[in-house]
């Protein structure tokens, strides 16, 4: 198994989110040893579109890039659609793709991509929906249950969880990309 000890991921969403695009990659990194953390724009608690609760830990106003070691996006449509009018959102999304950190993004938690404008050049995948979206941002968009280019993990929906939570470990434990800058 790998291990992630010391590392700290940043899992940002806000109300409406996927549950399980939360939970399970959440258990997945916790179980290597690495701490996750939730950033937001809502105070609180964050309820996701199934009721899982949990609670904010950080802002994403105050957030850091630096502060962490990658970026974890889950899905959901209200989560995603919210999250890409959320400056701070963007920006802090953005400063993971500048510093060349992994970043993992699941079903429609690639919307906030195009508003960060880092798609230019890459290949993900992401719920069908979203391809055109995805493909105007200056990406190659592909069907396939996990996509790996140069730190950015990408899958489509819950079903494709255990490949995109191997892969998101994967890329984490290799750290950072000189080549994600698009």
């Amino acid at each position: 198994m790998t291990d992630l000890t010391g590392k700290r991921i940043a899992f940002l969403l806000t109300d409406g989110y996927e549950d399980s695009e939360l939970t399970s990659p959440w258990e997945a990194v916790t179980g290597a040893g690495a701490t996750a953390v939730l950033v937001s724009p809502a105070e609180g608690a964050v309820t996701g579109k199934n009721g899982h609760e949990q609670a904010v830990d950080l802002a994403s106003t105050v957030a850091d890039a630096a502060d962490f070691d990658a970026l974890v996006l889950p899905g959901g449509v209200v989560n995603a659609d919210h999250l890409r009018l959320d400056g701070p959102s963007v920006g802090f999304t953005r400063d993971f793709f500048a510093q060349h950190k992994p970043v993992g993004v699941i079903c429609h938690g690639g919307w906030i991509l195009t508003e960060a404008d880092v798609l230019e050049g890459r290949t993900l995948t992401s719920y069908p929906s979203l391809q055109t979206d995805l493909r105007n941002a200056g990406a190659t968009w592909v069907d396939e249950e996990v996509v790996v280019d140069a730190g950015l993990v990408s899958s489509r929906t819950p079903d494709d969880l255990p490949a995109f939570n191997d892969k998101v470990i994967e890329e984490i434990a290799e750290g950072e990309h000189e080549d994600q800058t698009p």
